[in-house]
């Protein structure tokens, strides 16, 4: 496991970490660049979101022809024209994951599809999409991703409540872990009282982390001085004690007898982790945060620069006391850490948004 030529996503892979894809498009697909990377590197899912997708309609080729003949259907709406392709790439993906999907018992293969992002103020409009998105695919290895907003909140649980698989996205703070994670719980145990098989549903809790350091890095060089040093240390300390919450919150009793009837614990999923800031490693927050039972989804290059030049230890939980020292320094210095997650939720979300927006105006007829 440890020889020197041995990739080291594969090393990563046996310490019990999936490495996830976040990108998706048609030339991806159809070029076999995707199937090479389930094959040669072990990708164990993909991901996929508004910005994604209007990269991969904006640019790839194979798009082109059925997107003009959506077009000329003047019945479909701009949202029916995208999620027609969307669809359609999503359920491929799905079908080249299937066999890792059935090999792990449900563990991996997994294929992430974004509701609207407009919908997040409104708990049921998101449950209905996501439940009509999971229809339109029809494939068990879907994972319908919601945004951990208040309202995402009540939809997680509902979904789950209804059998739905959940990738939970956009969240930035040890408050939004929590809350996922009690909103997964309560789902999962609607789900049981009403008779639900629980070994089909698995979900997900994306924790952002590049963006946490770049807004924390930027009030530490306004504070200035001593508080300098601790710039670049705020996501990965983050991650670590949010693992360790994890776990606490999926080895209750109440979850372990739920667990005995098929329920999965919720997955911690590193999101965000390409490097931001050329000071540090670009491979930062792969190998800061390679333990078992995880999952990073990452861009191509912060894929290929693992690839190239990673080292895969089990890293996650080291230096918890110097996480949780990180914690302490930056509420003694007044920066409020749920704050600041709120506030990045609200921009990434806005970001969403706008990407969405831009969607639909290349489908527009």
């Amino acid at each position: 496991m440890n020889m020197p030529n041995m990739n080291p996503l594969l090393r990563l892979h046996a310490i019990g970490q999936r490495i996830w894809l976040d990108n998706l498009s048609r030339t991806l697909l159809q070029e076999g660049a995707l199937l090479k990377l389930i094959n040669e590197d072990r990708i164990a899912g993909v991901t996929s979101n508004p910005s994604i997708f209007y990269k991969a309609i904006s640019e790839s080729p194979y798009y082109r022809e059925e997107l003009q003949s959506l077009k000329a259907d003047k019945t479909l709406t701009s949202e029916q024209r995208y999620e027609t392709l969307a669809v359609a790439d999503i359920r491929s993906t799905c079908d080249l994951l299937l066999a890792l999907y059935k090999s792990t018992d449900g563990d991996d293969g997994y294929v992430s599809l974004e509701v609207s992002p407009a919908l997040a103020p409104d708990a049921q409009a998101t449950v209905a999409a996501g439940l009509r998105l999971k229809a339109a695919v029809g494939r068990d290895n879907l994972l319908i991703k919601v945004p951990a907003t208040a309202a995402g909140l009540t939809a997680i649980e509902e979904l789950v409540a209804k059998g739905c698989s959940v990738n939970v996205t956009l969240m930035f703070s040890l408050r939004h872990v929590r809350e996922v994670a009690g909103a997964y719980l309560r789902g999962i145990q609607r789900l049981d009282a009403n008779g639900g098989d629980l070994r089909k549903v698995r979900s997900v809790a994306s924790l952002f982390l590049s963006r946490v350091d770049t807004l924390i890095d930027k009030r530490l060089e306004i504070i200035g001085g001593e508080a300098l040093a601790l710039r670049g240390r705020t996501a990965v300390a983050l991650a670590r004690i949010a693992y360790q919450d994890a776990l606490g919150y999926f080895s209750t009793t109440v979850f372990s007898e739920l667990a005995k009837r098929g329920a999965r614990p919720q997955t911690m999923l590193w999101a965000s982790t390409g490097t931001k800031n050329p000071a540090f490693s670009d491979v930062l927050y792969i190998e800061s945060l390679i333990g078992p039972n995880t999952i990073n989804t990452v861009p191509d290059g912060t894929l290929a620069a693992f690839r190239d030049h990673g080292k895969a230890e089990q890293t996650l939980t080291r230096d918890l006391d110097a996480a949780r020292a990180q914690f302490a320094a930056l509420q003694q210095l007044g920066i409020d850490l749920d704050a600041a997650g709120d506030e990045l939720q609200s921009e990434g979300l806005k970001l969403f948004e706008d990407s969405f927006r831009q969607l639909l105006a290349l489908t527009a007829a």
